[in-house]
């Protein structure tokens, strides 16, 4: 039990800290904090740069410098132990969503201090990005199209050992900014691959964490990249929803059939289309075939927004009319999805050597893009530098710690059934699934609210979900003119 005075000389320290215009303090003189402007965020908020060991075995060795930010609570006077975001991918950078992140738990912000931590190999912490992701457009980015010479030409880019830009290192990294910033607890929130992020923190520093909300689960034990049952399962649920909106049928009775008809059509003979490229306005040929058609219909499933538009753009492709599909892909234009030198790194490492052939058939036996995503398995990994975690690293994570688990109905990568896997061996968890609603639950529902309920009652089972019930049922898109 903390006296009195801890508590004070822990809040005027904290506080005190991020007041700061600038500092050099740490227990190691290896921190710095600013003031700053991050994204569209009005406020000012604080930049920070940490110094850490790239290999945690020796450290006295090379360092990284970790990126990371706060956004200081609104009202900071009672101190409550603040929220730090785990981003997915693996590959995303936090701070680079900071605006959507601001948004999403504007509630939260209210009362506590959030964190954004840039994961080793993202952001400013020591990216692992190649100078050809920058000459890719949207219509030649998708992973078939790298060619074995960009991705060792990107590995020789590299600098710095790939071992060490692993998960568990990852981890080590955020723990160290919580203990450099002088908490003595935080709660974590970790969105997709942010949850895998999640349970290694569980796993690894149990006593850092006050509660844990995982969102879009991504279990240890289930490998990243299966992702052609959920997928296909997604896509089921879409024509199943179409079928019962009286609109959708009406417009679209036959779209399983159009589907099929568009990829068979595209196997046997890619459509060459002249267009504008989205953000130079040059012309350009963009080459359509059956795998850019199915990959970007994927990516569409993962949110309502894009899953109305897909049976449109299905009948327009059947129809002849690509532009609804290219003008989707034109949308995304710019957008730093992944940091794909780490995206790779550990999901090569940490994931594909999991993978039975079994496994793989299993997955690739679907109706929507067979083994598609596959092509990462085969011709990308074995390029990259090898390590392996230990075996302990896959094992089932059983910290009793609050935790609030989130699964969209619909989603495409992290269905419901991951969610249930974790939350078994979980036995201070619950698990909400929400109706209508694809991935990511906190940004797209009221489910931020009821993560700010959770973060102050720490009781993940007597939460007021009713918010939940008022998801509309999809709504689907039927004409080129909005309708």
């Amino acid at each position: 039990m903390k006296t009195l005075w801890e508590k004070t000389w822990k809040k005027i320290f904290t506080l005190g800290l991020l007041s700061m215009a600038s500092t050099s303090w740490a227990s190691d003189n290896n921190l710095t904090l600013e003031n700053c402007h991050l994204g569209e965020i009005r406020s000012q908020v604080k930049c920070g740069k940490l110094e850490v060991p790239e290999n945690y075995q020796k450290p006295d060795g090379d360092k990284i410098s970790v990126n990371f930010a706060v956004l200081p609570a609104i009202d900071n006077s009672e101190y409550k132990a603040p929220l730090m975001f785990l981003a997915g991918g693996p590959g995303q950078a936090a701070t680079e969503l900071a605006t959507l992140l601001e948004r999403t738990f504007r509630e939260v912000r209210k009362t506590r201090d959030i964190i954004l931590v840039d994961q080793r190999g993202t952001g400013e912490s020591h990216p692992l990005s190649c100078e050809f992701e920058d000459e890719q457009s949207v219509y030649s980015s998708i992973i078939k199209d790298f060619k074995a010479s960009d991705v060792t030409d990107c590995i020789s880019q590299f600098k710095g050992d790939l071992s060490q830009f692993n998960s568990e290192n990852a981890i080590r990294d955020f723990d160290a900014v919580r203990s450099a910033l002088g908490h003595e607890k935080i709660n974590v929130y970790g969105g997709s691959y942010g949850t895998r992020a999640s349970l290694v923190y569980m796993r690894m520093f149990p006593e850092s964490l006050e509660s844990v909300v995982l969102d879009g689960v991504g279990p240890i034990e289930v490998p990243i990249g299966l992702f052609g049952q959920s997928v296909a399962r997604a896509f089921d649920s879409l024509v199943e929803n179409c079928k019962n909106s009286d609109s959708c049928n009406a417009a679209f009775p036959n779209l399983v059939e159009e589907f099929q008809q568009v990829k068979t059509r595209l196997a046997k003979a890619p459509v060459v289309l002249d267009i504008q490229h989205p953000r130079l306005g040059t012309p350009i040929k963009f080459v359509l075939d059956e795998d850019k058609f199915t990959s970007n219909l994927r990516m569409q499933l993962y949110s309502t927004r894009g899953r109305s538009l897909v049976p449109l753009v299905i009948n327009q492709a059947y129809l002849g009319n690509y532009q609804p599909l290219i003008g989707l892909m034109a949308s995304t234009e710019g957008e730093q999805q992944v940091y794909t030198g780490l995206h790779f790194n550990i999901v090569c490492n940490e994931d594909v050597p999991k993978i039975s052939d079994q496994m793989k058939a299993a997955d690739a036996n679907n109706n929507f893009d067979g083994d598609t995503g596959h092509f990462i398995f085969d011709n990308i990994c074995p390029l990259f530098p090898q390590y392996r975690p230990s075996d302990d690293f896959y094992q089932a994570v059983t910290a009793n710690i609050p935790t609030l688990i989130l699964s969209g109905d619909l989603d495409p990568v992290t269905p419901p059934s991951n969610g249930e896997c974790t939350a078994k061996t979980l036995p201070n968890s619950h698990h909400i699934v929400a109706k209508n609603t694809a991935h990511i639950v906190a940004t797209s529902t009221c489910a931020n609210k009821i993560i700010n309920e959770f973060l102050t009652t720490k009781d993940p089972k007597s939460l007021d979900e009713s918010c939940l019930d008022d998801i509309p049922a999809e709504k689907f898109m039927t004409s080129v003119n909005g309708i």
